[in-house]
């Protein structure tokens, strides 16, 4: 009976206590609620802000942190010259600053023409890279559609896209060279020039502005090396390397040839000196000079005793001009005479020494 009881009184306990703990929850709901359920009031509603169309949106002025990017984009591109003039068929990248929604990639119409969104047909045959640019900003300016807007133009396809080399290379014909080409990057596609290849080389620019052909001459030492011997091409140019001029040397030679003219400042001795010299019977003294005019060929006497012992200036050549050595009869015939003489006196030492 005693454990009884205190169990009972235990139990008695326990329930004052949950008892207790309910009430003091009760009392407390009342005011959390009055902390977390803010009064009715008037508020503030901010506003979404309304979308603009893109056709009447202004780009604003791009600062130098948001071009960057656009610049290393453009830089990656290949390299156009503002120079060439567009023309039918080829394929163009139209694009405008702050609204990728308008770049279009479009072709040049027959009659030169191509069709944008909003604006319509735009003429662009013959215009440069950025009078296209200004050409179609303008058009945009005017239409209310942009406010100083920023195009840029780039040729995707040209028409003749290739680059044709003739003349005195390994391998002529039509190379497709796009981007950013120089003359000796069009030689090399090519095979290099041959052995007979000249020093002078013609371009010839399609659809360039300044159309005139350029001539210069070819190099390839490093100091030379500057855009004015080794200029950019762009595709549709014509490359024609010049062959080499030829000198002959013909007459009382060691080796009677034609020889190419690496140095145009070749002279009448070095071209002897190429021949390996004049034999012991020449006639120094009567060599002659073959050289075409516009009357014909005409003899230029050439005092070669005279320059070999440096009296006279040497004789600078031009291509295709001939240097004929005569024979001396005199000569020949005290050659001839001493070659009897010595085969004579070979025979009787030859006779002795037998004993005969």
């Amino acid at each position: 009976m005693r454990h009884v009881s205190t169990l009972a009184s235990q139990v008695s306990v326990i329930s004052a206590v949950c008892t207790v703990a309910l009430v003091a929850e009760l009392l407390a709901a009342p005011a959390l609620a009055q902390q977390t359920v803010s009064p009715p009031g008037p508020q503030t509603v901010q506003s979404a802000p309304v979308p603009q169309p893109t056709s009447q949106a202004t780009p604003a002025r791009p600062t130098a942190a948001q071009t960057a990017p656009a610049e290393a984009a453009r830089a990656n591109q290949p390299e156009q010259s503002p120079e060439v003039l567009l023309g039918g068929g080829e394929l163009l990248e139209i694009a405008v600053f702050g609204a990728p929604e308008f770049t279009k990639e479009v072709r040049v119409s027959s009659d030169g023409k191509i069709a944008l969104p909003m604006i319509g047909e735009v003429p662009v045959a013959g215009l440069t890279i950025r009078e296209a640019e200004k050409r179609v900003s303008q058009r945009l300016s005017e239409g209310g559609f942009f406010n100083d807007p920023q195009v840029s133009v780039m040729v995707k396809e040209f028409t003749t896209q290739g680059i044709s080399i003739l003349g005195e290379v390994q391998k002529p014909g039509i190379y497709p060279l796009l981007g950013s080409r120089t003359l000796n990057d069009a030689i090399s596609a090519a095979g290099g020039v041959t052995p007979r290849a000249g020093k002078l080389v013609t371009i010839t620019h399609r659809g360039r502005a300044n159309s005139e052909a350029q001539t210069l001459t070819l190099s390839w030492q490093q100091e030379d090396a500057a855009v004015t011997n080794n200029p950019k091409i762009v595709p549709g140019d014509t490359i024609i390397v010049s062959k080499a001029g030829i000198v002959y040397v013909v007459g009382d030679v060691k080796q009677p040839n034609g020889f190419v003219m690496e140095n145009a400042d070749l002279t009448v001795l070095q071209a002897i000196a190429m021949a390996q010299g004049t034999n012991p019977t020449a006639a120094l003294n009567d060599a002659k000079l073959i050289r075409k005019s516009a009357n014909g060929r005409k003899q230029i006497p050439l005092p070669l005793r005279k320059m070999l012992e440096a009296r006279v200036a040497d004789v600078r050549l031009q291509a295709d001009d001939i240097i004929f050595v005569p024979n001396s009869r005199a000569k020949s015939a005290a050659h001839r005479g001493l070659e009897m003489a010595l085969q004579a006196a070979t025979g009787i030492t030859i006779y002795r020494s037998r004993g005969y």
